[in-house]
């Protein structure tokens, strides 16, 4: 391959696919191209089959997203047990039935899927108690980027929650930790 360097480097191949994914692609292709036969259609056939399965999944996530913006109305926390009843009382959505066995999704399914994002849950205190939730903020980051037409303003509500929220207690700790 050393011998075809400068010829990889310089190649433009022709892309399937745009944006990231022809970025991420292109030298796959390019060394499918170069390589003939059949090489360069096995190697667009099996970019655009994983793509499709990319895409299913992102849309499912991004669906995620503005599902749980739709959850916190107004609310500036959630416990995850009353987000996760949030999203899976939702007929169209897929979280009532979500999960290899169809179970639902789970608090654990739910961390590791918004994980992704970088949003983590953790402990916040009601005015009932403490619970493991999620705050709101920090979806602000994942929803600017990937459902910018839900948010206009970080601090904008996505609408009414479904059921009385608790409500969030802030105490002078969760201001010296920037919460």
């Amino acid at each position: 391959m050393r011998d075809d360097l400068s010829a990889l480097e310089a190649a433009e191949p022709v892309m399937p696919v745009e944006d990231r994914a022809a970025d991420t692609w292109e030298p796959l292709i390019a060394i499918a191209d170069h390589a003939g036969a059949n090489w360069p259609h096995r190697a667009r056939t099996a970019l655009l089959d994983l793509q499709d399965e990319s895409d299913d999944d992102q849309s499912e996530r991004i669906r995620l997203l503005a599902d749980c913006h739709t959850a916190f109305g107004s609310e500036q926390a959630l416990p995850t047990q009353q987000l996760l009843r949030h999203l899976r009382a939702d007929p169209e959505a897929p979280w009532a039935d979500y999960g290899p066995r169809g179970d639902g999704l789970t608090a654990r399914q739910l961390g590791k899927l918004l994980s992704e994002y970088g949003i983590q849950s953790g402990t916040v205190r009601f005015t009932q108690g403490r619970a493991k939730g999620y705050r709101r903020d920090s979806f602000d980051d994942a929803w600017a980027r990937y459902t910018p037409e839900l948010v206009t303003d970080s601090n904008s509500p996505g609408g009414p929650p479904r059921e009385p929220a608790l409500t969030l207690v802030r105490t002078p700790r969760d201001d010296l930790r920037g919460a």
